[in-house]
């Protein structure tokens, strides 16, 4: 398993549960100085970071990208993959879209999160779901076309009521027959929607393509109550090699929760 650090550049998302902010160039240099294999970047837009100046700077510090979110699509621009109009939605689906050819010449997977949206009176759950299948669906085209992936992730459910669990989210999955999405198991959401992270894990199996490594209050690990030997035993047990990425907050300071999150990362995967 390899190691990574979310990198916000969203004005929009101050305040949330990424650990570096703004500078770039700086987050960069500190993950390399921390030893981290990536960083997981979060920016405000499609054509927002120059490639070659991310290229630089990535293989300047040694670094890789591990995944590109696209929150910033509803967080700033209120699209969503579920919206009531289809113009929304097709709105939405090309700013994904424009994610993935931004990522894909870095072989970084796109997160949709926020992105899914939710049910309401407008959008009963079962239309909801056969739109978020149908953008699903169409993705894993795109994707294939840039060599890339995209990465689903079960929010919890104050923040949606589609999917909520890794089992669920697995179902879903392979309901649609997609070949290159994902799940990201945020284990955040996990602790609040799941009995048991290690069994909800081994339930989904070949479906976790990327994982968020949160403590239990979106601290870093080891700051809160989750049992990670058990979290990581499980990914083992599955052939998980991808990322442990830092999506916490920036608590007591940025440099201080990468630190954490790189000595708790060492400890349980040594």
């Amino acid at each position: 398993m390899k190691s990574a650090v979310t990198v916000s550049l969203v004005p929009e998302a101050r305040g949330g549960p990424f650990v570096f902010w703004d500078d770039l160039a700086a987050a960069c240099r500190t993950a390399k100085a921390l030893g981290f294999d990536a960083i997981e970047l979060f920016p405000p837009g499609p054509d927002a970071v120059d490639p070659r100046d991310l290229r630089e700077l990535l293989d300047d510090n040694g670094l890789s990208l591990a995944a590109v979110g696209t929150g910033v699509g509803w967080v700033k621009h209120k699209l969503s993959l579920t919206a009531a109009d289809g113009a929304t939605r097709d709105k939405a689906l090309d700013f994904v879209k424009k994610v993935i050819e931004f990522a894909g010449p870095f072989g970084a997977p796109v997160i949709i999160g926020s992105m899914q949206g939710r049910a309401d009176d407008a959008v009963p759950k079962p239309v909801a779901l056969r739109y978020l299948g149908n953008a699903l669906f169409k993705l894993d085209e795109h994707a294939g076309d840039y060599d890339t992936r995209v990465l689903y992730e079960p929010l919890n459910r104050y923040e949606t009521n589609l999917v909520n669990t890794q089992s669920d989210g697995a179902a879903f999955l392979a309901g649609l027959g997609v070949q290159r999405v994902a799940l990201l198991c945020d284990l955040y959401h996990m602790n609040i929607e799941e009995v048991n992270l290690a069994d909800a894990l081994r339930a989904a199996g070949k479906y976790v393509g990327h994982v968020h490594f949160a403590d239990s209050n979106r601290r870093a690990a080891g700051m809160g109550h989750t049992d990670f030997t058990p979290v990581v035993k499980a990914l083992r047990e599955i052939g998980y090699a991808g990322y442990l990425s830092a999506e916490v907050l920036p608590l007591p300071d940025p440099e201080a929760a990468a630190r954490q999150t790189i000595e708790a990362f060492r400890k349980h995967t040594a």
